[in-house]
């Protein structure tokens, strides 16, 4: 893998470092004070696609004191986000060196003519990145690297938020990337069931409530006894991520796991009607409750409905 030092651009740095983990002494060759670092990333879920395909080429990151740093991959990495859910991630950078001290923002080089997505039952669709054959994808959020420290970060990539429908535009859909850096020692997940088969049956016998339109998904939002809203790309707030339920192998339940969340307290709640990301529409929720995130353990919800 190249890498090489550019200067980097004029920005307005965000402050305060993420929390490094800290260790033994390091220096590089020259005498500088070093940790090592990795770089991931992951996609929160989605079920309107049946393949996001995005090709990365490089990677960036901007420290507070110098020039940005470039790594030129030696190969492309082409990768399917939505095989990237539930926890899992795949490797950017792995172990590189990189100078002790705070680092203003990081950026990921695409090839735009090989990043694509499919529609469940339909065929590939064009992809449009704005910006993205010359700038790339920027997270302009701060992150520290500690001397001897061992760090490891996860872009999350929330595809159910990032693309969006132009209508008519110059491609099928635009990429407006909505990412997250996470420091991979501060987080955990939320799992979760659903009882779709009773939640079903009790909207199709209430005239009161709207039917279920499909399995569902888990909304999740940051802090507690926060109300559930829908999600729409154009509002501020709404939900960190929606998760949908996959049915599960040996019992009538369906289930979800939220990942890579920061610890804290969250809202979790459940519809299963349908929403658009670029719209406001009116959801009803079922099963809303709080949930603690523990960094590197998993929070278990209670299974939705609530009992009585």
């Amino acid at each position: 893998m190249n890498h090489t030092l550019i200067k980097g651009v004029g920005i307005t740095a965000l402050a305060a470092a993420i929390a490094a983990c800290g260790g033994s002494g390091s220096d590089s060759s020259d005498g500088e004070a070093t940790g090592t670092a990795s770089f991931g990333v992951t996609d929160a879920p989605t079920a309107q696609f049946s393949e996001v395909i995005i090709t990365f080429t490089g990677l960036s990151v901007k420290p507070a004191d110098g020039e940005a740093l470039v790594f030129t991959f030696d190969e492309p990495k082409t990768l399917d986000l939505l095989t990237l859910q539930g926890g899992n991630q795949a490797p950017l950078l792995e172990d590189e060196e990189l100078p002790a001290g705070d680092y203003e923002w990081i950026r990921l080089a695409l090839d735009v003519d090989n990043s694509y997505v499919s529609e469940e039952g339909g065929g590939r669709k064009t992809l449009f990145i704005p910006s993205g054959a010359q700038t790339g994808l920027k997270l302009v959020s701060g992150f520290g690297i500690a001397q001897g420290g061992d760090h490891n970060f996860t872009v999350d990539f929330d595809v159910r938020k990032s693309i969006v429908d132009p209508q008519g535009g110059q491609a099928d859909y635009y990429l407006k990337p909505a990412l997250r850096l996470i420091d991979n020692l501060e987080v955990g997940s939320i799992s979760g069931q659903v009882d779709y088969a009773l939640i079903n049956s009790t909207r199709l016998n209430d005239e009161t409530l709207a039917d279920c339109a499909y399995e569902g998904s888990a909304y999740i939002y940051e802090g507690a006894d926060v109300t559930p809203t829908d999600l729409n790309v154009n509002e501020e707030g709404g939900p960190l991520m929606v998760v949908p339920v996959t049915a599960n192998e040996n019992d009538s339940l369906y289930s979800y796991t939220a990942a890579f969340l920061t610890a804290g307290n969250y809202t979790v709640s459940y519809s299963c009607q349908l929403d658009d990301n670029e719209m406001s529409d009116a959801l009803e929720f079922d099963g809303t409750q709080n949930v603690t995130v523990e960094a590197s353990k998993e929070a278990q919800a209670e299974t939705i409905p609530l009992a009585p």
